[in-house]
């Protein structure tokens, strides 16, 4: 038998990073409004979804892994971690993309009108589209704080001129 350096069940985790990696990478730059953090944190996630992997993969691994990537970018607001700037520039995506700058601009100035608290919030009734029980207990709040912190966001987005966002209208 030829070993592949690989352990029980690491190729089915290596499936289900490539899956979902980008849409948890999203949603973390829709919390933070960093690139960079929100790479640092979706990676955060998985490493730390793969360190369960063996006690979650049967069950709900993406829901598993959105709860740690809200739970690690919580706990980096509450404690910020320093970070030392470097010269080395990320590498860059080519093609045009115009349309989806102007997008991801739009809503990153939308999100950087709330609190770290409000835009989770959004991002977790909005982008992943959760019902509200769901946002309580990931973010650990009750059901009522998550209620009126997520109309005191859309409020805020209205009243700022740029509009509410929709499940449908978000970029996924």
């Amino acid at each position: 038998m030829q070993r592949t350096g690989m352990a029980r069940g690491d190729a089915e985790f290596v499936e289900f990073a490539r899956a979902s990696s980008a849409r948890l990478t999203h949603a973390a730059f829709l919390m933070t409004g960093n690139h960079h953090h929100a790479e640092d944190a979706a990676q955060t996630a998985l490493v730390r979804t793969y360190a369960s992997w063996s006690r979650i993969r049967n069950g709900d691994p993406y829901g598993y892994a959105r709860s740690v990537l809200v739970n690690h970018l919580v706990d980096t607001w509450r404690r910020p971690i320093r970070e030392y700037p470097s010269d080395d520039l990320p590498e860059r995506r080519g093609g045009d993309m115009a349309e989806e700058v102007a997008t991801r601009r739009w809503l990153v100035t939308a999100l950087g009108t709330l609190t770290a608290r409000e835009r989770a919030v959004v991002v977790l009734r909005h982008y992943f589209d959760l019902p509200e029980a769901q946002v309580a207990r990931e973010l650990d709040v009750s059901v009522g704080t998550v209620k009126s912190t997520s109309s005191r966001a859309l409020e805020k987005l209205r009243t700022a001129g740029l509009p509410a966002p929709r499940p449908q209208e978000t970029c996924r």
